[in-house]
């Protein structure tokens, strides 16, 4: 019985350092455009998109979740 009960001891006193590096501080927060005029237009984050190295459809996509945040400016279409 006391093997087992130092065994679990044991198996905890492991664990607890993974559980606190799993619940460390999140990325710092993002600094957002003023609320008057995006920094960026939407052509600019296509062409961004491209250098990167993402494909068409996906660099569309996280344009368009740029928009959403703010970040970007609406496509003149």
């Amino acid at each position: 019985m006391n093997f087992v009960l130092a065994a679990v001891v044991m198996a905890g006193a492991w664990a607890a350092p993974a559980a606190v590096a799993r619940t460390a501080a999140g990325p710092p927060p993002a600094v957002h455009a003023s609320p008057g005029k995006p920094p960026f237009s939407y052509e600019d984050c296509i062409k961004a998109t491209k250098k990167r190295g993402e494909s068409a459809r996906y660099g569309k996509w996280h344009c368009d979740q740029l928009v959403k945040k703010g970040w970007v400016r609406r496509p003149v279409r």
